[in-house]
């Protein structure tokens, strides 16, 4: 029986790590890209297959859950929601397109695909695990300050990991959220090129622990929060 993992933004730096990872870790990789990326396509793999889906909708992710559900004879073992957007403004900056925006790239993506799979994960004997992705602003509020919008919609994944776990855990599917540090991209380094690369985290270390959050004994630690900060 095929272990499935669904990875949403997988066209990105960070999914594209993961779904080298996952499929390195014996899974059948169902990757989710954005309608209209102007990303390169997933290269062709074994135990890979790609979807476009909006998952800022909630009835196109409904349509896909429900799709991969009716097809596959499998269980869906993990969710790695990565879809997300970054903005920088203070509060007075921050209005409510801003926010909106913000709300809809790093919340909404995650919580709509969360929603279909925690339910048919409910219907599934063995659980799963649900990974969100939060951020270091998020969390310090130093940081945070600078970047409103973005900060606080990453916070809402942390009381989403929380309330999931309040009832999943009975059922052993748990929720965890990572927070990476500055994570080593194309576009992160252009960004700040005055910055100290070797204290950022790699996608593909970013991605392995993923797969230990995964793994058996990943899985035994039930902590929401874990931090990936490298030496930053």
């Amino acid at each position: 029986m095929k272990k499935i993992v669904i990875i949403t933004g997988a066209a990105g730096n960070l999914g594209r790590a993961a779904v080298e990872k996952f499929i390195d870790a014996g899974y059948y990789v169902i990757a989710t890209v954005e309608p209209n990326s102007k990303a390169a396509p997933l290269e062709n793999r074994l135990r890979l297959e790609t979807h476009t889906v909006d998952v800022t909708s909630e009835a196109d992710v409904e349509q896909f859950v429900r799709k991969i559900a009716a097809y596959t004879d499998s269980t869906i073992e993990a969710s790695v929601m990565l879809v997300g957007g970054f903005a920088a403004g203070s509060i007075e900056q921050t209005g409510q397109e801003q926010l909106q925006k913000m709300i809809q790239l790093n919340f909404e993506s995650a919580y709509f695909m969360a929603r279909q799979v925690y339910q048919q994960m409910l219907k599934q004997d063995n659980g799963g695990q649900l990974i969100f992705i939060g951020a270091r602003p998020a969390l310090e509020s130093q940081e945070g300050k600078d970047y409103m919008a973005y900060a606080l919609s990453k916070s809402l994944l942390f009381k989403l990991a929380e309330l999931l776990n309040a009832e999943g855990k009975k059922k052993h599917i748990f929720s965890s959220v990572l927070v990476p540090s500055t994570i080593d991209t194309p576009r992160n380094r252009q960004s700040n090129p005055d910055a100290d690369f070797r204290t950022w985290v790699r996608p593909e270390e970013v991605a392995e622990s993923m797969a230990f959050v995964c793994s058996p004994a990943g899985r035994k630690i039930q902590d929401v929060v874990l931090k990936v900060y490298g030496a930053a």
